[in-house]
């Protein structure tokens, strides 16, 4: 399995949890997937997702703390809405989100370590039959991996190096939010999620880390044009 080649020392944990997001959509009956976790100081905060819209829709979970995500990780059990449009008065902002954005099922599983909920898996479907229960089960156990996947390479000090890990994922999700908005705003084509993956393109391509790229994007040093293949720009030296 995919997820498993990225249990390393030197794993990406932001791009580990984009692909958790991503096998979810490509395993299981579902057309989206998005992470939520907890930060170092006990908030929320939408961590990865398999497209611009369940990005946009978790992060406004987080921001409204209204959603099954949410639920879900108070809880520390699975949330479920089979159709969306039947709880609006259980979460009267996400549904209405959601329906602004295209889901209307969802559920929610948690990320669990020894009892302790780190987060939350959040699958999204477009109809109004929910998500079937294999695909649950799948999720959950995907969900399961991911947690451990976190916590592989170290024994020692593990609520230490979680923490840590969750909150790299955390900050450098913001680099990447900038670095995207830099190469879609010097394209004419590339939306937001198209230049999620020239990003990431990019980063495999080259042996580096999507942090340190987005990073490099976002701070200058990396030249936007010749990652969207134009002509380098020519600067008047007289």
């Amino acid at each position: 399995m995919a997820l498993a080649d990225t249990l390393v020392d030197d794993f990406d944990a932001l791009d580990f949890l984009r692909m958790l997001c991503e096998r979810c959509v490509e395993l299981l009956d579902v057309a989206a997937a998005g992470v939520v976790l907890s930060d170092q100081r006990g908030g929320l905060r939408m961590a990865a997702a398999s497209s611009e819209r369940a990005e946009l829709l978790e992060l406004f979970a987080v921001q409204t703390e209204d959603g099954p995500c949410i639920d879900c990780i108070r809880t520390g059990a699975p949330v479920a809405s089979t159709d969306l449009s039947g709880d609006t008065a259980r979460w009267p902002r996400f549904t209405a989100a959601a329906h602004e954005c295209g889901f209307h099922a969802a559920q929610a599983v948690p990320m669990r370590l020894r009892g302790a909920v780190i987060g939350a898996l959040t699958l999204l479907n477009h109809d109004h039959t929910g998500v079937d229960a294999a695909s649950t089960t799948i999720g959950q156990a995907l969900a399961d991996v991911a947690t451990i996947g976190m916590l592989q390479q170290r024994t020692v000090h593990e609520a230490e190096t979680l923490s840590e890990q969750l909150q790299t994922a955390l900050n450098s999700r913001v680099i990447v939010e900038q670095a995207k908005g830099i190469l879609s705003a010097h394209s004419d084509i590339l939306d937001m999620e198209a230049a999620f993956i020239t990003l990431r393109s990019y980063a495999r391509n080259h042996n580096q880390k999507l942090s340190i790229t987005a990073r490099m994007v976002a701070e200058g040093t990396l030249e936007v044009d010749a990652m969207l293949g134009k002509p380098a720009t020519t600067r008047d030296t007289r």
